[in-house]
């Protein structure tokens, strides 16, 4: 380290303890207590859930705005969206418009749960001029296809007798057509990217229904009913809207909202780490570094499919940094990402302790963590 103290923090958020950007900024703590010369570079990430808008917002020099629009149940909810520095584009996270964390557990219904908050959080979009929206999908309660997001925009969803259909998953078994032609014409000129860590399709055994549906209140019987009409909002798509979806590695994401922002809005799924790390132009900033800090809650084998860690690994390797993931828990399983890029991980775990502990004292635990960190590498970089 001696002669470049360039020091990259980019952890995601350690879930239930710590949003990304505090845990970035104990991190920084940690470092300076042994380093307080180090330029830091500090960089909160999201692999597209929790703590997107926050991530993309917050290392870009936006702004947070907040809006009232429907909740999964049809009332108001206050919902935040982010602007990136340039004004250009927003950010939206579908589950501060339409999320499970919205529905009381004993209120979790998906055939009446919809996604047009998240519809009118993209009209609010289009009002401030956006052409770039970002869109996060998980952590949804709903299993509508994107039907309510679609119906916020102008989309006309129609029974047998010409009807408009109303909200919810459970609406989808009497669609009979879906009319386009008032669709928000200003969509035409916007690139939407979907930020998705899943690879569920749209329906079967691995789709939405039966993956999701029961963690959002759905029976085993509401589940069959559900699929079903998935599988007919799929077949309806691909004649009216011209998109054939349904098996589309991520269709199924936020209970099939991943199809309907492909097949009717033209959305394009990215993986969510990877659509962050290049807004935030990550080499950029980690260029010339001597070492990337990261982490997340919960570090093991699953880190390689979509995660925050993995995605800063991969890209810290081809720039030649070393990094060094630090967690709340580390699984022995966590050993086979050394051959990914992760040049060393460590718990901030320092001794026996309850998880209830461990997340009260997470800040605390992870800035001393990173301190010891820094001072086994400057020893043997010379310091």
């Amino acid at each position: 380290m001696e002669g470049n103290k360039k020091i990259v923090i980019a952890p995601d958020s350690f879930k239930g303890s710590l949003s990304s950007t505090e845990a970035a900024q104990a991190m920084a703590r940690g470092v300076q207590r042994v380093l307080p010369e180090a330029e830091l570079v500090l960089l909160p990430l999201s692999d597209g859930g929790e703590g997107l808008v926050e991530s993309l917002v917050t290392a870009s020099g936006g702004e947070l705005l907040e809006y009232e629009v429907t909740g999964p149940l049809g009332s108001p909810v206050t919902a935040q969206m982010g602007l990136m520095g340039g004004g250009r584009t927003a950010v939206i996270e579908m589950a501060q418009a339409s999320g499970l964390v919205l529905v009381p557990e004993a209120e979790r219904n998906p055939l009446v749960t919809t996604t047009f908050g998240t519809g009118e959080l993209i009209a609010k979009a289009l009002d401030l001029g956006c052409d770039h929206l970002i869109i996060g999908i998980g952590g949804s309660a709903t299993n509508d296809g994107g039907m309510g997001m679609a119906q916020a925009l102008g989309v006309r969803f129609l029974d047998e007798e010409g009807e408009l259909l109303g909200s919810g998953g459970g609406e989808l078994a009497r669609l009979a057509s879906i009319d386009l032609s008032r669709l928000d014409p200003r969509l035409e000129d916007v690139r939407i990217e979907v930020a998705c860590d899943v690879n569920n399709p749209l329906t079967g055994p691995q789709g939405a229904s039966h993956v999701y549906g029961p963690q959002k209140g759905a029976t085993p019987e509401m589940v069959e009913f559900l699929d079903a009409a998935l599988a007919r909002y799929d077949r309806i798509l691909q004649r009216d809207a011209g998109q054939d979806v349904g098996r589309v590695p991520g269709a199924g994401a936020a209970g099939g909202l991943g199809a309907g922002l492909m097949a009717l809005l033209g959305g394009r799924l990215v993986s969510g780490i990877e659509l962050v790390l290049s807004a935030l132009d990550f080499e950029t900033k980690a260029a010339g570094a001597s070492l990337v800090l990261t982490g997340e809650g919960k570090f093991d084998a699953q880190s390689a499919y979509g995660k925050v860690p993995m995605g800063v690994a991969r890209r810290s390797r081809a720039l030649g940094v070393p990094v060094v993931v630090i967690a709340g828990t580390v699984l022995p399983s966590a050993e086979i990402l050394h051959g990914e890029g992760v040049s060393a991980y460590f718990s901030i775990i320092n001794r026996p302790m309850s998880l209830k502990e461990a997340m009260e004292g997470a800040v605390e635990l992870l800035e001393n963590q990173v301190a010891e960190v820094i001072r086994l590498y400057s020893i043997s970089n010379g310091e």
